[in-house]
């Protein structure tokens, strides 16, 4: 296995899982410099390679979730699949697994069967409810996650209440961050003489706890009288100017002065408005100012309000789509997105890495693999000759 010079160099992974959870966490660690060997079924492989946009046969969600990886094809159901499975977790820190709790204990690659191969290995299981209760075993699609966990709820319309989901897998990337920092944390336990251990971590956890920090709040501070919405944010809505969207946060009395002034709208120092603590009880007040700025707002282009936004220093921001972000002139200096060119989908554009390390760096990964791309490689490094491979392929075990 190779290795890179970011933080996580020399930090060997298996990746068992797949779709987006559990691959997305193992390609930031390879980001990072961990070296990633991703397990896939023969003849099919992750079910990631057939989902969305995709170009020579590989997709936008297979490329971001599995770059930099290399790709083993292995027959679980068999004997010299799971023998050679093994074999790869025995030279391995980190194992990554998100199928249904039972799954891999029935395959003899569960944690208490591989500590063995590695006593202090982290294996990672990650799964829709967790591991035990009555949820345990039920199917956990995202959308599923954002229904019982909150989000749908969370970005109802305000008045029909007709529950909205998000327009992207946000259940399966907010698992897969926390993840990542699950597993550091481990590897650190590891570091200080901790050993091993079995890290277990469910969508619902991950989605409860990230919603719960801001758009729960009657429900955690359970004395509360009810009289405010739980989130926070529910009153924000974009503001329409005369060729696009745009968002304005007043949130401090600064902020919100700020605003009114940028759009022409007095009453921002009625004393019913003027503090933040008077806007939170003065509801109907605050409406109407907010809705002569949203007037106000249609009547200038989003240049010129943007520009009387920054120069009063308030926090306003332009709705762009993935498209137009790379024309975006700060998105551009900072470098972004990053170009390169894949063997078989050709020309590539990707976000870079998000965290910036000052001397540890961390860099994309290469293009994600083909099915099988490494298998001969990887099956030669575990000391298989050409005889052995042969025959692993003839019996179908590796391909």
């Amino acid at each position: 296995m190779t290795s890179h010079a970011g933080p996580m160099r020399g930090i060997r992974i298996v990746d068992f899982s797949i779709a987006l959870t559990g691959p997305y966490a193992a390609a930031l660690l390879g980001d990072q410099g961990a070296s990633v060997v991703k397990v896939e079924r023969p003849g099919f492989g992750d079910i990631a390679r057939w989902i969305g946009v995709s170009v020579g046969g590989m997709s936008s969600l297979f490329q971001t979730c599995n770059r930099g990886k290399r790709s083993i094809a292995l027959d679980l159901d068999s004997d010299a699949g799971r023998d050679v499975a093994r074999r790869l977790v025995a030279d391995a820190d980190v194992v990554i697994q998100n199928f249904r709790p039972g799954v891999m204990d029935r395959l003899g690659l569960g944690y208490e069967a591989l500590r063995g191969e590695r006593n202090d290995l982290v294996y990672v299981s990650l799964s829709g409810f967790g591991p035990s209760g009555p949820y345990a075993t039920k199917g956990a699609y995202d959308t599923v996650i954002q229904a019982y966990a909150g989000l749908g709820a969370n970005q109802a319309d305000r008045d029909t209440g007709e529950p909205r989901f998000l327009n992207q897998v946000a259940a399966d990337k907010i698992t897969a961050m926390y993840a990542v920092q699950a597993i550091t944390a481990a590897l650190f336990a590891r570091e200080r003489g901790d050993g091993g251990q079995h890290v277990q971590l469910s969508m619902l956890d991950s989605v409860v706890s990230f919603l719960w920090a801001d758009a729960a709040g009657n429900e955690v501070m359970l004395d509360a009288d009810g009289s405010m919405p739980s989130s926070f944010t529910t009153a924000v809505k974009p503001l329409h100017f005369s060729d696009g969207w745009g968002i304005c946060t007043p949130t401090s009395d600064a902020d919100f002065a700020g605003m009114c002034k940028a759009l022409g709208v007095d009453g921002y120092d009625d004393p019913r408005v003027a503090g933040i603590v008077a806007r939170r009880t003065n509801v109907d007040v605050m409406a109407g100012i907010m809705q002569r700025c949203h007037a106000a707002a249609a009547t200038l282009t989003t240049a010129q309000a943007m520009a009387r936004f920054d120069e009063l220093k308030v926090p306003a921001g332009v709705v762009l789509s993935p498209a137009a972000l790379s024309a975006d002139p700060h998105v551009q200096a900072i470098g972004l997105l990053q170009d390169s060119v894949h063997p078989t989908a050709g020309r590539l554009r990707q976000p870079r890495h998000p965290a910036q390390f000052a001397s540890t760096p961390a860099t994309l990964g290469s293009g994600a693999p083909t099915l099988g791309e490494h298998t001969d490689e990887l099956l030669t490094e575990l000391g298989f000759d050409a005889n052995a491979i042969a025959a692993l392929r003839a019996a179908g075990a590796a391909s």
